[in-house]
């Protein structure tokens, strides 16, 4: 007989966590399975490792701008291993939070490869497990070229596990991860080329923010190469080249990283046992209420190919174990306004709608209001790194329906004011709220 569960959570990142933790707080017997590394995605192999790397490379900025401020500054190298070995330790005391967090919750760990056998039973190596309700979560993995010699390159995973800085690399992609990774890299001393498919960086994303990320990051030392079809990675010597499919031979490298997206981590799960469909990626649809096509069957974070952020995992999987087991039958994620922030250099914060999404569903009731300066730090700093402002505005009140920003301390900024975006605010709100000054942030609420 299968051990009984009222929900089975499968996947130990954001979402599956979220899940079992709420479900288990409203009184559920949960179990959940993971075959990896509790945390899932975000803890070991994305957010948190990255903004740690991401530090590192702001602290070496701040070192290059020191001598602005009067300091007199010796820079004698940076020690890749230490920073690596820190934030490992780091990482695995998370790791070893959530399992301490998952036994104090009763939430049963069962650690292995789970399997769907049908609708109600999970079988993980042999051990099966049944519930009402079974929570999909496995998350997804970085994606890799159909090219030859594919397999001589690096993933996002792969970066993290970087034993050393790498002096000459190629980041192929034009994505958020891409971006984030180039950046980190050209920090920190490395020689780096970013070659992208199309012509432009962060495709989805306001163009305001596109072009004005695409200056600074050439303006730092970035070789970025657009139109860039590759065909094949080869060795080259002690290195690696890139060969184009336009005849381009890029060589020398001493590592190249894929940044070309993401796939969910569907196969081998079984989902064909219990009749749960998938599209063309692979990705688990569901509805507004997190509902696959089986009943008792759902599905939460970047499986689902929608909005894949870590909070946005963990807000659904709550609000999915509000509604099964905490009385609330309309419990749901609002998936409009959801505000994300791009680690680049300068950071990336946004929410809401681009200039051309806004102009696409309004027309001409759209009007945008623009502003571009070089904050104050920077007025010593002995580098002309700009910040760039968008509002976009609808109709006669002048409803903001898109905030954008790129700059100092953008990942900040945005938190709240994606909370007045949220509350409906208009220009004419931000127009009345009184300016803290001198700060970045403040242009947001005198732009003309």
């Amino acid at each position: 007989m299968p051990e009984q569960f009222d929900l089975i959570a499968i996947g130990g990142g954001s979402g599956g966590l979220s899940v079992a933790e709420r479900a288990a707080a409203h009184g559920a017997r949960c179990a959940l399975v993971e075959r990896a590394r509790l945390g899932g995605t975000c803890v070991n192999l994305g957010c948190v490792p990255k903004k740690m790397m991401w530090y590192a490379a702001h602290v070496a900025e701040t070192l290059e701008d020191a001598r602005g401020y009067g300091f007199d500054v010796e820079l004698r190298g940076h020690d890749w291993k230490a920073l690596k070995a820190a934030r490992d330790r780091h990482i695995q005391g998370i790791n070893d939070w959530y399992r301490n967090y998952l036994a104090d919750s009763d939430i049963t760990l069962v650690e292995g490869e789970a399997r769907l056998v049908d609708a109600r039973t999970v079988e993980v190596d042999g051990r099966r497990l049944a519930a009402e309700h079974i929570v999909l979560a496995p998350g997804g993995r970085p994606a890799v070229p159909a090219v030859e010699g594919a397999q001589l390159g690096l993933t996002s995973d792969g970066f993290f596990a970087l034993e050393a800085l790498p002096r000459r690399v190629a980041v192929v992609g034009a994505g958020y991860i891409a971006v984030e990774i180039a950046g980190v890299l050209n920090a920190l001393g490395a020689e780096v080329t970013l070659l992208l498919r199309g012509e432009q960086l962060l495709r989805r994303f306001d163009p305001m923010l596109r072009e004005a990320l695409m200056e600074e990051m050439l303006a730092q030392g970035v070789n970025i190469i657009p139109r860039a079809q590759i065909g094949s990675l080869r060795r080259d010597g002690d290195g690696l080249a890139i060969c184009c499919v336009q005849g381009q031979v890029l060589g020398g490298f001493d590592a190249v990283i894929w940044a070309i997206g993401r796939r969910p981590n569907t196969e081998g799960l079984g989902l064909e046992a219990a009749g749960v469909e998938v599209d063309a990626d692979g990705h688990i649809p569901v509805d507004a209420y997190q509902n696959t096509n089986v009943p008792g069957i759902y599905a939460v974070g970047d499986v689902t190919g929608r909005a894949m952020l870590t909070p946005v995992a963990i807000a659904a999987g709550r609000r999915l174990a509000d509604r099964l087991f905490g009385g609330r039958p309309d419990a749901r994620l609002d998936y409009e306004l959801i505000p994300t922030v791009v680690f680049s250099h300068p950071p990336i914060g946004t929410v809401g709608l681009s200039e051309d999404e806004a102009r696409d569903l309004h027309g001409e009731a759209v009007k945008c209001y623009t502003t571009r300066f070089t904050p104050l730090y920077h007025a010593l700093s002995g580098r002309d790194t700009r910040t760039a402002m968008k509002l976009v505005c609808v109709g006669a009140q002048e409803r903001v329906v898109g905030l954008h920003v790129i700059g100092r301390d953008a990942d900040e900024i945005l938190q709240g004011f994606a909370v007045a975006l949220r509350m409906g605010a208009t220009k004419a709100d931000l127009d009345r709220t009184v300016a803290i000054h001198p700060t970045s942030a403040e242009e947001l609420v005198t732009m003309r």
